[in-house]
């Protein structure tokens, strides 16, 4: 019994803590509406729903997050929290959830999505409330109450309500500032300013800011320009043209005086510019006063017309292109001819050189009387000159020299010739004419006391090709002629054959004969024969013609090997030839000398074994000496038959050679098939071998290895 009771004590620990047992079945968190409107409330509910075991008090831990961050924390023995946010701004909108933890255990509702709608109204300051013409008003717009990121808005409003914005970002700070340039006619200026947001919940724009007002002060009035001349200006008359404006207080203003883009006056510090001067046609036109200061600027016009007093001059040549001594005439003339001094000058220099003072000037021109001229008029002290009139006096081209540009008169076929021609006296522009034999090349003019350059390529072959220039300018007599050039056109070396004759082999000590042919070429032609890997030629030789035949005497083994012909001519090309492989075999005395031996072995074999077989023979019985006979007989004829057999195995016989390279074979297989574009170089050798009688060998034998 008291065991009983004990057990029972022991478990009531575990009894009351499965009394405590909870679990939480739900949170949610809850708002009155997931879109409000700025400067409103969001009331954020977190409700936890929790089943327990018994009736009894937890302690509840509420957080509350945006966007994943913590915003809010706190406890409570109620299922509920409330978290409220005052006022709502747009900043505020984003995602939001809530977590609950009691008892070691933790559950988190959903997300829940607010949404903020518009933006607070933004704050616009100006640094100045009062400006001057050409200063700049500083504006500054805030939204102190939103989070970055910005984009500000500045409007300038115009009395006709038109509206000059300027836009900048802000990334990190809610204001913003800009300079806006006072423009001339600025009086009153009003500026707002407007924030717009752009984010990942939604794009929100603010309502205007409040109007600034900015009062525009003017430094100066609007200038004056006025003219103290009489209405009708002509020339000579004085002009004074005159320029006002008046001050709002003591600014270092500057005034300028203008005709077109030329400046004629200017002043800094003044109210009032003159500009005065003495009237000539070219005062004719608009004239405009500015007054700056700073980056304002104020313009006013006036035109002012002034009558011509006289004509300009005109000046009349008999001729513009003249020869050496050729008499030129010139001739001043005023329309109306009203009564001047008149005079004519030549340029250069540029001041001009006084020739005569009268309206007429005859002259006998050389070539240092080319330039400009001019005829100058003055009534009134006013002075007026024509247009100036060029004259030029040609001196005669002498004779061109015609000249190669490398100083060679060898061209080779297919390069350009480089021909130049100069005349070293004469009045440019001088043209060049460039002829071969005949026939005109090409034409060039030369405005400097320089050559003419021709180019003219060789595509044919003639021996002599005849070129000359001819040289003119404007003078009425002159063309002249240059000496004739003859230029030789060489042709390079093309198509070279090589051969030998007898072909590929030859007898040990014998002659052999090479040929090396060109299919083209001018001559003299230089031919040279090598033995490969030999830099020194065997042969060298320059020839009037395009083939060359060498005989090489008493060819040795040392001479066998592979042979190849170069030739060159003046056009610098060399050719090479291909390899011509040559072999040396044994001469018909060589071949004859070891058959008689070989023959002369085999019959000393043959009269020993006879002669031991003999006498072998006689030993034996009486008895059997005729079977032995007929045994003897046989077996004698039959190894004189293996004999046989075994020594001609050394000997090739007639019509055979040794290759070192190859199996015995028959000469006339071991030569090599003659080409048809070697059958010529063949020919050739025979040819030439027939007439000199140097062909004393033949090629047929017996050949042996040596």
């Amino acid at each position: 019994m008291y065991f009983a009771v004990l057990m029972i004590l022991l478990h009531c620990p575990s009894l009351k803590a499965q009394d405590n047992v909870i679990t939480i079945n739900k949170v949610e968190l809850t708002v009155p509406s997931p879109k409000v409107k700025n400067g409103k409330s969001i009331e954020l509910t977190c409700i936890v729903d929790i089943s327990k075991s018994a009736s009894f008090q937890i302690q509840h831990a509420f957080s509350f997050y945006k966007d994943d961050s913590p915003l809010y924390n706190t406890t409570s023995e109620q299922d509920r929290a409330r978290y409220k946010i005052f006022p709502a701004r747009f900043a505020d909108s984003g995602s939001y959830k809530c977590s609950v933890e009691a008892s070691g255990k933790s559950k988190s509702s959903n997300d829940l999505v607010v949404q903020v709608k518009g933006l607070s109204q933004p704050k616009l300051t100006a640094l100045k409330t009062e400006v001057t013409e050409g200063e700049v008003v500083t504006l500054r717009c805030e939204e102190p109450e939103e989070k970055p990121p910005f984009i500000f808005l500045f409007n300038k409003i115009s009395p006709n309500q038109q509206l000059q914005a300027k836009k900048k970002q802000e990334l990190k700070e809610n204001f913003a500032s800009v300079d806006f340039p006072v423009e001339e006619g600025d009086r009153i200026l009003r500026f707002h300013c407007i924030v717009t947001v752009n984010s990942a919940v939604g794009f929100e724009k603010s309502e205007a800011s409040n109007i600034t007002l900015v009062t525009v002060v003017e430094p100066f009035s609007h200038p004056k320009l006025t003219s103290k001349s009489p209405w009708n200006v002509t020339e000579g008359d004085r002009i004074d043209i005159v320029c006002t404006t008046i001050l709002a207080r003591k600014y270092e203003i500057e005034i300028l005086i203008q005709k077109d883009r030329r400046i004629l006056n200017s002043t800094r510090g003044q109210n009032s510019l003159t500009y005065s001067a003495i009237a000539t046609m070219e005062d004719n036109g608009n004239y405009t006063c500015k007054v700056e200061l700073g980056r304002v600027s104020k313009t006013t016009s006036m035109n002012l017309v002034v009558e011509e007093l006289f004509a300009k001059p005109i000046l009349t040549p008999s001729l513009t292109d003249l020869d050496e001594n050729q008499r030129l005439s010139l001739w001043c003339h005023i329309n109306g001819s009203p009564k001047a001094n008149v005079s004519i000058i030549k340029r250069p220099p540029k001041n001009g050189t006084l020739l005569k003072t009268s309206s007429n000037f005859t002259i006998q021109v050389q070539v240092n009387d080319t330039g400009s001229y001019v005829c100058r008029a003055e009534i009134k002290g006013i002075i007026k000159e024509s247009n100036p009139v060029q004259i030029t006096v040609y001196a005669p081209v002498s004779e061109p020299v015609l000249s190669v540009a490398n100083l060679s008169t060898e061209m080779v076929l297919g390069e350009t010739l480089m021909l130049r021609c100069q005349s070293m006296s004469g009045t440019p522009p001088i043209n060049y004419t460039l002829f071969r034999g005949n026939r005109l090349i090409h034409t060039i003019t030369v405005f400097n006391n320089t050559y003419a350059e021709f180019r003219d390529k060789q595509t044919k072959l003639n021996n002599l090709r005849e070129y000359r220039c001819e040289a003119s300018n404007r003078h009425a007599y002159a063309k002249r002629s240059s000496y004739k050039m003859n230029i030789t056109v060489i042709a390079p070396v093309r198509n070279i054959s090589f051969g030998s004759l007898p072909h590929g082999e030859v007898e040990d000590g014998g002659n052999i004969n090479f040929l090396c042919i060109v299919g083209e070429g001018s001559l003299p032609i230089n031919f040279r024969i090598f033995k490969e890997n030999d830099q020194k030629p065997l042969f060298n030789e320059s020839k009037m013609e395009t083939r060359v035949l060498w005989q090489k005497e008493s060819f040795s083994k040392q001479d066998a090997g592979k042979y190849f012909c170069e030739a060159s001519n003046r056009a610098r090309a060399t050719v090479r030839s291909n390899l011509l492989t040559v072999k040396v075999i044994l001469a018909s005395w060589q071949k004859g000398f070891i058959a008689l031996f070989v023959l002369a072995v085999i019959a000393i074999a043959a009269s020993g074994f006879w002669w031991y077989w003999h006498k072998k023979e006689k030993g034996k019985h009486p008895s059997m000496e005729m079977s032995g006979s007929t045994a003897a007989t046989n077996s004698t004829s039959e190894k004189q038959a293996s004999g046989q057999n075994h020594y001609t195995e050394f000997y090739p016989g007639p019509g055979y050679i040794e290759d070192s390279e190859n199996p015995v074979k028959s000469a006339d297989e071991n030569k090599a098939p003659v080409k048809k574009g070697t059958e010529t170089v063949y020919s050739e050798i025979r040819k030439a071998n027939n007439d000199s009688g140097e062909n004393r060998h033949s090629d047929k034998g017996v050949s042996l290895p040596a």
